[in-house]
């Protein structure tokens, strides 16, 4: 359980940060970084510290790593896929096609639809998958415990 953790955790980490650096190779564009100073820096930069207790105190880290990926599925949530599954504005999506239109789609963007790019979708599917194995660990440690 500890290494598939460990796994996801350093492989979100690394996706993270390709968000904070931009990735693009060519004319294929993964993500655009939204630069240095954006609320996008401020929400890695504590989830370095996350990161970081974890490894130092995992106990104590679990715990604290557990609540920002709750609050970030939650946000995430709400900035993706609330509009996918719900629908979504002609205002909201006119925005968020153009925020989005040079990075990669494995879905093309839709005029009615809110569809995120590739990056959106791995970012979340690590974030959910780190989420469960973190919950899934603490619950078997404490049942252990009794």
């Amino acid at each position: 359980m500890k290494r598939g953790i460990n796994i996801l955790l350093g492989a979100l980490l690394f996706w993270f940060t390709l968000d904070i650096t931009g990735f693009s190779l060519g004319s294929f564009c993964l993500v655009e970084s939204p630069g240095i100073l954006s609320g996008d820096t401020v929400w890695w930069i504590i989830f370095v510290c996350c990161f970081i207790l974890f490894f130092l105190k995992e106990k104590q880290g679990k715990y604290v790593l557990s609540v920002f990926l709750t609050a970030w599925i939650i946000i995430q949530y709400f900035s993706h896929w609330n509009y996918t599954i719900f629908g979504v504005t002609e205002r909201k999506l006119t925005g968020y096609n153009k925020y989005f239109a040079n990075t990669f789609h494995i879905i093309p963007p839709s005029d009615s639809v809110l569809i995120p790019d590739l990056y959106h979708i791995i970012l979340h599917i690590l974030i959910i998958s780190l989420f469960v194995l973190i919950i899934v660990d603490i619950f078997q440690k404490r049942k252990t415990d009794f």
